[in-house]
């Protein structure tokens, strides 16, 4: 993520989606992919699950999402960044 800020241009393909195999498209992110990734015990840190969850969702809201991220994504590409960032973040209101 910290490395994103300083990218000019960003496609599909630049965003660490929160799934174990990165999916490409919107539909590939299911709710039960991302409950996976973010619920799991491997997960690095020592978060609780609800904290990780909320720091996911700082990431993915679309409030803060599509002010500071999605213009920076290639036009072409952009309608389906930021429906799959809309799809991330509803998942992740529903796991908490």
């Amino acid at each position: 993520w910290a490395r994103l800020a300083n990218v000019d241009v960003l496609s599909w393909h630049s965003f660490p989606w929160p799934m174990l195999k990165a999916p490409s498209d919107p539909e590939q992110i299911t709710y039960l992919e991302v409950q996976a990734y973010v619920l799991s015990p491997h997960h690095p840190g020592e978060k609780t699950p609800k904290d990780r969850i909320k720091d996911y969702l700082r990431k993915w809201h679309p409030d803060r999402f599509e002010t500071k991220l999605l213009p920076k994504v290639r036009e072409e590409e952009r309608e389906t960044v930021k429906e799959g960032a809309g799809t991330v973040a509803r998942h992740l209101n529903l796991l908490l």
